[in-house]
């Protein structure tokens, strides 16, 4: 994905090296990111990740506490901070103008937080452990870069930029949910659900977000022809490897469908695809058939 010269937004806290708590332990961010992935790399419950994660053996009970003036930082996540940046600034500009052709009112961004190690938010205190989230409790999208380095390491993105812009396009495309009103509705109808009744209105949730994803790369390579020969297959490849059957039977052997959160990688890749095949926003994966 080109993005050389490509603005930067502003909408971001940098707040990277001011971060205390609880850490990832020896090869801990390593050791559990497919863990992360599974459970809350779209939209899951904070305590749900913590609980996995340390089912799962991911977090040592270290504690961590980085000057305040010490910002220095490795040439590699600048990068990564930059190329953030302007994925960030992409989405405003995408979603401003999507707003305002379908009627659905102003765009209003959310915030990128950049954090280290550990993070307050109005959902909860989070690790680097859980990944990228996003806050509709304060609008905000927290990352800490770390993430994408292990993400590079364990699902062989090495220099695609796109496979990281999926991820944030997707977290983004959660805000565009609590946005139109149908976050906000979802949680409603999962208060008053079963937990397999709920887990099925997730699902929705998040194969809508994926498709969301796959409407701001439609756009955005309309309007910039930004993505670059194999970035779409690179962003399916992530879909597939983020699938909860994929990472279950990886896990343990076997897929549990009742305990599906986000949606099967068949199904991840489908709604990403169509979303950036049509680029049509009356699609819901909501209200409509998974």
């Amino acid at each position: 994905m080109k993005l050389n010269g490509r603005r930067m937004s502003s909408n971001v806290e940098d707040r990277r090296g001011l971060s205390t708590g609880t850490k990832a332990g020896i090869g801990g961010i390593g050791g559990i990111i497919i863990i992360a992935l599974m459970t809350f790399l779209s939209g899951g419950d904070l305590g749900d990740v913590v609980n996995n994660v340390v089912q799962n053996g991911g977090l040592s009970n270290l504690q961590t506490e980085v000057p305040a003036g010490q910002r220095e930082f490795s040439e590699e996540e600048e990068q990564l901070a930059t190329e953030c940046k302007q994925i960030l600034a992409s989405t405003e500009d995408v979603w401003t103008e999507v707003f305002r052709e379908n009627g659905f009112g102003e765009y209003q961004p959310p915030t990128l937080v950049l954090f280290t190690n550990s993070v307050n938010s109005a959902c909860g205190s989070a690790t680097a452990a859980v990944g990228p989230f996003y806050c509709s409790g304060d609008q905000k999208l927290y990352i800490d870069l770390s993430f994408f380095t292990e993400m590079k390491k364990q699902l062989g993105v090495e220099g695609n930029t796109f496979a990281y812009a999926y991820v944030i396009a997707h977290e983004i495309g959660h805000h565009v949910e609590y946005s139109l009103g149908i976050l906000g509705q979802a949680h409603e109808q999962m208060r008053r659900l079963d937990k397999k009744q709920a887990n099925q209105v997730s699902v929705r949730l998040e194969l809508l977000a994926d498709y969301y994803a796959g409407v701001w790369a439609h756009y955005e390579d309309a309007k910039n022809h930004s993505l670059e020969y194999g970035d779409m297959e690179k962003g399916l490849e992530l879909a597939k490897a983020i699938g909860d059957d994929w990472l279950q039977k990886q896990a343990q052997g076997y897929a549990q469908p009742e305990s599906f959160t986000h949606g099967t990688s068949a199904q991840r890749k489908r709604w990403l695809k169509q979303g950036f095949d049509t680029g049509d926003m009356t699609t819901t994966t909501f209200k409509g058939d998974i």
